[in-house]
């Protein structure tokens, strides 16, 4: 899969089903031995710019359940804490 088909995809928790972001406003963890993606980066948001930021969110690649058309499945558990999709 190339990078350019990862743009716009949403990420959704599997154990909330809840919106966790959007791979184009995220960077990504690649190691840079092996050109192997090993995390997700979601930026920190603040409400419409005011308050304090909130920290950034890595999502291990090996979270993923599964990569669809439109999103990205991320196996969490209900502590919040990420779980092996494979």
């Amino acid at each position: 899969m190339r990078l350019s088909e990862f743009s716009g995809k949403e990420i959704i928790g599997l154990d909330t089903g809840e919106k966790m972001g959007v791979i184009g406003h995220s960077d990504l963890e690649i190691n840079t031995s092996t050109g192997e993606i090993t995390a997700i980066i979601l930026p920190g948001t603040t409400f419409f710019g005011f308050g304090k930021r909130k920290d950034d969110v890595v999502i291990p690649w090996n979270a993923i359940v599964k990569i669809g058309p439109d999103m990205i499945i991320v196996g969490t558990s209900k502590d919040g804490q990420y779980v092996s999709g494979k």
